[in-house]
């Protein structure tokens, strides 16, 4: 016999956790518009891996670049996942504050984001992410403060 209780929910391994945001119908726009998709997932290390692939019709700056915000966008979505994974995706985590460093111009095309937890406090999450071109050349680097909120207290 297990010692736990046959009400309590088991805790979903990295591959069930991956498979959900692949089956998802319900991706924000902003996500869609990011061309966001998870790639791996890692609790044990607090890390994901997400590939984007932003359209310069849609997130483009005159220069022909991802304009800055976009990127910012990005990093924040990769970092909010990773909190999410650390959660057990118990909690959403909304961001307080985030600071983005711009590295090299950043293409529309494909992408890749790899974020994670640093801290995880019972009210405060402290988080990293890196964007990468298609060569492995860092573009951008963000770190953020956020507020770990269980879904069943986040009001919108």
């Amino acid at each position: 016999m297990s010692d736990v209780a046959a009400d309590t929910p088991s805790a979903l391994t990295d591959e069930a956790i991956l498979e959900r945001f692949t089956v998802s119908k319900n991706v924000p726009g902003s996500a869609r518009t990011l061309g966001f998709r998870l790639l791996a997932v890692s609790q044990a290390d607090r890390r994901v891996e997400v590939a984007f692939e932003p359209r310069l019709e849609q997130v483009g700056n005159p220069m022909g670049h991802v304009q800055g915000g976009y990127v910012c966008a990005m990093l924040d979505e990769c970092m909010s996942v990773a909190g999410l994974i650390t959660s057990g995706m118990t909690c959403v985590v909304p961001t307080l504050e985030m600071k983005t460093s711009f590295l090299r111009p950043t293409l529309p095309g494909p992408l890749r984001a790899v974020g994670w937890v640093v801290k995880w406090g019972r009210t405060v999450c402290f988080s990293e992410g890196e964007l990468y071109d298609p060569q492995g050349r860092l573009l951008a680097k963000a770190s953020a403060t956020a507020i770990p909120t269980p879904f069943a207290k986040f009001k919108t």
